[in-house]
This record gives structure tokens, C-alpha cells and sequence, in this order.
């Protein structure tokens, strides 16, 4: 009794999650893929709860494979809590499905610190859907810029609802950047934010701001600056080293990183000044802080520069500020979810609509596939028709001139007197004798033996002799003349060079077969490793390393080999038996040269 009721508590624990595993949001979207976060100490390393972390999640071949059944401009997307039911606000920064590549922020309500088992789902596969993207509405109330330089023209435009919008530019905007579009500044531009009611720091809330920063030397410049009447909140660069600075009337506070950053490369730089604390974190961890007694700033924010001495020269991504104080794990999670090695999200599986059949191995093979491997495959393929074709036809034009041979072969060895008695040119001209036996004699007999190359050997073989004797035929003769050696040479050299041209008849085509042999293996090797290689690449340029992201297109790439070898294979197997069947038939054809010629020989001696 105890054992059943432990088995049936396990049965009602597993309950839950099987009802979550055969749950789906709606059914009008036919595909999902799974999204998780790792923030345990192997992954993000974040041990608190944060909330409302508009968390970046890159799609690109390396961890999806299934834009094609998505919109052109990916409209039909939706974000789902971990519920399989409550909608969360997102948009998309960039969606290209020429280039598979795709950018999204996704609002998440909570991800729980130390843990890898939270989840979101993404729905796509419906393209009656109309758009559902928030830009607003993936940044909290709490969230009062945010500048993601997507724009290919003009002024930069803040995401969040209060639309703090530039109101000067001098930065280039560049469509390549950490995070899809960026702004580059050489030391004289700058981007200014006037003052508004929500782009200020307030004593009693606190103020947060943050950018990703890549510089290729070091310098003395000001990333950003919130500035009012001689009070300044300062993040900036001294030499290869980040700073924060608070002047707020008394003396300033300034907080400077001990370790340098490494040039050339992007870094998360942010800043804090709340409850009576100026912090600054690099790389989301934070590296000094130290007690300031705040005062109300609500002027201009600046990126680039607050005076001409203090120029930026760098790349600049992501700016935001918050009108309060973000935690540090917030920070941390922003951070860890944004970079090109973001360790934040896990990308799993894709899955699809219970009713509409699961993809078999081999679609999801067909779906990774990328427009080199379909070009080799479908040259694989073209080859293998073709050899397919050649072996079908060869097999049934060798079948005919076998019963043929053996036709011809049993009556000639029924002659017991003329043996030139069988050549009959009632039914066919000498000249279409005088060719080898064709695919052309698929479509039926040309004569008594249809396709034997006997009979040709055969019928050269006393055209010859006819010429070496009196009259129109021997048998119209009353004296048997007699053949010297030279003129049996003569009628065996005749036949020999028959044989040689039946033998190139037979043999003709088959070198298609080898090309398929050798070539198809070589071809789809070829695919694999400019699959691979694209693979690769791809995982390099999102930054997302983990199983999920190989298999698919490893598998997609190895495809390319399995189709030259589908081709190769049967292509072998198929060369080697009609070879022997031509063999054999070959050497049918020398042993019946001597026995005719020695027949002759032995008439006419």
C-alpha cells in the first residue's frame, strides 16, 4: 500500500507538467520556440530577483532555423510568459530574414535569481496575425530613455513613452553596431537631450544611466553627462579607465575603475546616485562607490561631450537612464543579456502545434539547409537522375542484345553446312548494319536478330569473305575456292575492328557513371565544409555557443554529403554490374570471331 500511494503522488506531482508540456497558447500559431535564462552562478551569475528587465534576444541560423515560416516582417511574432498564457510586451530593433538575423527586447515581468529554470515562449507560423510589437511598452514606467540608434537617418529617437527625443545630432549613425544600429563619434560630436519633466534625478527617487561604449584608444572624454546650473552627474573615460563623478554644489565626488578595460572592445558602463550613494559598474559588476549627498539636476543630457576639451571617440550603443535607482542585479542582468557573449539567454528547442505533426528529423534537416547546400544538393541530385536514367536504359538495351546473341548464336551453330547461309539482307540495308547496335534499338528489331552485335560480327564477317570469292555468294558456285591465310587475316582484322566498335557502343555512356562515383562524394564534401563554415560564422556573429546552436546546422551541412553519396552508391553498384554484363558480352564476341574464322577456314580450305 505504501509503494501505491507513493506512485501515485508521483503520478499527481507529474500532472502539472504534463498538462504544461501539451498545453499551446493559441492555435492559430503553428511553431514556438523555447527561451530560457540561466541566471545561476554558471551562467549570468545574478543572485537576486530583478523585475522588469527589458532582456535582448538575438535569432540568427545559429539558434533558428525557421524564418521562412515566419512573416517577411515578423508581424506574426508573440512573446509568452512561462503560463503558455499571459502575452509580454516586445519589439524588434531589426528583423531581416534575408540575413536570418533578428533582434528583440523582450519585457519579463520577473526572472529568478540563481536559477536556470525560467522561461518565455516565442509563437510564430500565423500569417493571417496582425503586428503585436510595444516598442513603449517593453520599458517599464521607471524607464525614461532609451536610445538604440536603429534609425538609418536623422535624429536618434528614444524607445520608451516619454519619447525624450534628441533635439541635435552631430554622431554618425552606423547600421552595424553591437546591437544592430550605433553611433560613432571622432572626437567633435555630440548628441544633446534637453531638459523635461521625466529626464531628471530627483533627490527622494534616484537617477540611473547606462551605455555600451567601444573606444579604440584611451583618452580624457565624457560618455554622457546630465547637467543644470553649475550640478553635474558625470560617466566618462580617464585613459583606459571608467569614471563616474557627481557635483552637486559642494565638493565633487568622483568614482574611478582601479583595473583599465581592454580597448577595442564593447563595454557596459553605468552609473547609480540614489539613497544617498553614487555607484558606477563596468560590465555590469560593480567597481567603487561612495557616499553623496544629492540635489535635483533636470537640465541637458549630453553624450559625447559637456566642453570642447573633453571630446568622445568611440562607438556608442544602448544609452538609457532610468528615474530611479536600478539594482545591482538588474544592472547585471541588463549587461549579461545584451553583449555579443550574453551568457544571460539559452535558446531551446522549437516546437509545433499538437495536431499539425511534429517536423521529422528531416525537415528540421531541410529547414537549417542554406542556399549553397540546395545549390550542391540539387547538383547531387541532377546527377543522380541522370546516372538513375543511364542504368535503366543500359540494363534494358544489354538484356536485348543478350537474347539477341543467344538467338543468333543458336542457330548459327545449327548450320552444318554453308556457314554463310544465316546472312540475310532482306530486312535491313548493309550500311545500318555497318553501325554499331544503338539505344535505337529499344523501339524494336531493325532485322531477324535485332540488337546481337554476333550477327554484325557475323555479317561483316562474310561481306568480307564475299569479297575474297567468285560470284555474288559461294554457295552459287560449282567449285569451292579455296582461301589463302593472308585473306583469312583479312576477314579476321575486318571483324576485330567491328568488335571494336561494338565494344565502344556497348561501353558508351558509362562514363557518366564514373563522374557520379567520383565526383558526387567531393561535391557534397564540398557543401559540408562551406555549411560548416557558415555555421560557425553565424555563432560568431550572435555570440550564442551551446548544442542548440550547432546541431542544426552541422546536421543541415552533413546533408550535403549524404546527398553525394546517394548519388555515388547506386551509381557504383549499377556501374559494376552492367560492367560485368559488358564483359561478358565481349567476350562472347571474341570467342565467336574464332570459331567463325576458323569455320571459314576450315570450308574454304
Amino acid at each position: 500500500m505504501k509503494i501505491a500511494f507513493k506512485l501515485l503522488l508521483l503520478f499527481l506531482a507529474a500532472l502539472p507538467q504534463v498538462a504544461s508540456a501539451a498545453s499551446w497558447w493559441n492555435n492559430d500559431w503553428k511553431y514556438r520556440k523555447e527561451i530560457g535564462f540561466d541566471l545561476s552562478p554558471t551562467g549570468a551569475d545574478v543572485a537576486a530577483t530583478p523585475t522588469d528587465v527589458p532582456i535582448l534576444v538575438r535569432l540568427s541560423l545559429a539558434n533558428f532555423s525557421y524564418f521562412n515560416d515566419t512573416k517577411p516582417d515578423g508581424s506574426d511574432f508573440r512573446l509568452i510568459a512561462s503560463d503558455d498564457k499571459t502575452p509580454l510586451k516586445f519589439h524588434f530593433e531589426k528583423y531581416d530574414p534575408q540575413s536570418q538575423i533578428a533582434l528583440l527586447w523582450v519585457r519579463v515581468p520577473q526572472i529568478t535569481g540563481g536559477s536556470k529554470t525560467d522561461k518565455i515562449y516565442a509563437y510564430y507560423g500565423n500569417p493571417d496575425a496582425p503586428t503585436a510589437a510595444d516598442v513603449a511598452g517593453t520599458y517599464d514606467a521607471s524607464q525614461v530613455l532609451a536610445l538604440s540608434f536603429s534609425e538609418t537617418s536623422g535624429l536618434p529617437l528614444d524607445s520608451t513613452a516619454y519619447k525624450n527625443n534628441p533635439s541635435a545630432s552631430t554622431a554618425v549613425l552606423t547600421p552595424a553596431s553591437l546591437i544592430a544600429g550605433g553611433a560613432k563619434l571622432s572626437g567633435k560630436e555630440s548628441i544633446t537631450i534637453p531638459a523635461t519633466a521625466s529626464l531628471r534625478l530627483l533627490p527622494n527617487q534616484g537617477f540611473t544611466a547606462s551605455a555600451w561604449v567601444r573606444i579604440e584608444q584611451a583618452q580624457k572624454s565624457i560618455v554622457l553627462s546630465l547637467a543644470d546650473q553649475g550640478k553635474e552627474l558625470t560617466l566618462g573615460i580617464d585613459g583606459s579607465k571608467f569614471f563616474a563623478e557627481a557635483k552637486f554644489g559642494g565638493t565633487p565626488v568622483t568614482l574611478t575603475q582601479t583595473a583599465d578595460f581592454t580597448l577595442s572592445q564593447w563595454h557596459h558602463v553605468a552609473l547609480t546616485a540614489g539613497s544617498g550613494k553614487l555607484t558606477l559598474y563596468v560590465d555590469g559588476v560593480s567597481v567603487a562607490s561612495a557616499p553623496v549627498t544629492l540635489a535635483e539636476i533636470g537640465g541637458t543630457l549630453t553624450i559625447g561631450a559637456a566642453n570642447a576639451s573633453q571630446f568622445f571617440a568611440g562607438d556608442v550603443d544602448e544609452v538609457e537612464a532610468a528615474k530611479v535607482v536600478r539594482s545591482a542585479d538588474w544592472i547585471k542582468a541588463s549587461a549579461r543579456g545584451q553583449g555579443m557573449d550574453a551568457n544571460l539567454v539559452v535558446y531551446g528547442t522549437d516546437g509545433q502545434k499538437e495536431g499539425g505533426g511534429q517536423s521529422s528529423y528531416f525537415v528540421t534537416i531541410a529547414k537549417n539547409l542554406t542556399i549553397d547546400g540546395w545549390f550542391v544538393i540539387g547538383i547531387c541530385m541532377a546527377m543522380l537522375v541522370v546516372a538513375l536514367v543511364i542504368m535503366f536504359i543500359k540494363a534494358i538495351f544489354l538484356s536485348r542484345v543478350e537474347r539477341a546473341n543467344l538467338k543468333f548464336l543458336r542457330d548459327f551453330r545449327k548450320l552444318s553446312g554453308d556457314a554463310t547461309a544465316l546472312d540475310d539482307h532482306s530486312t535491313i540495308e548493309d550500311d545500318e548494319l555497318d553501325d554499331a547496335p544503338s539505344m535505337s534499338s529499344l523501339a524494336g528489331d531493325q532485322n531477324k536478330y535485332g540488337a546481337s552485335t554476333l550477327y554484325r560480327l557475323y555479317h561483316h564477317g562474310v561481306r568480307e569473305l564475299n569479297k575474297r570469292v567468285a560470284g555474288p555468294t559461294v554457295s552459287a558456285q560449282r567449285a569451292t575456292p579455296i582461301l589463302s591465310h593472308q585473306s583469312t587475316d583479312a576477314i579476321r582484322a575486318a571483324m576485330d575492328a567491328t568488335m571494336t566498335r561494338l565494344q565502344q557502343s556497348l561501353s558508351s555512356q558509362m562514363v557518366l557513371l564514373t563522374i557520379a562515383i567520383s565526383g558526387g562524394p567531393f561535391l557534397g564534401l564540398l557543401g559540408t565544409v562551406i555549411g560548416v563554415m557558415i555555421t560557425f560564422a553565424a555563432i560568431a556573429l550572435s555570440g550564442d555557443v551551446n548544442v542548440n546552436a550547432i546541431a542544426p546546422g552541422t546536421a543541415a551541412a552533413l546533408a550535403a554529403t549524404v546527398a553525394g553519396l546517394s548519388v555515388a552508391i547506386p551509381a557504383l553498384f549499377g556501374y559494376n554490374w552492367l560492367n560485368t554484363r559488358i564483359k561478358a558480352i565481349s567476350a562472347d564476341n571474341r570467342v565467336f570471331v574464332d570459331e567463325f574464322v576458323t569455320r571459314v577456314a576450315e570450308q574454304y580450305s
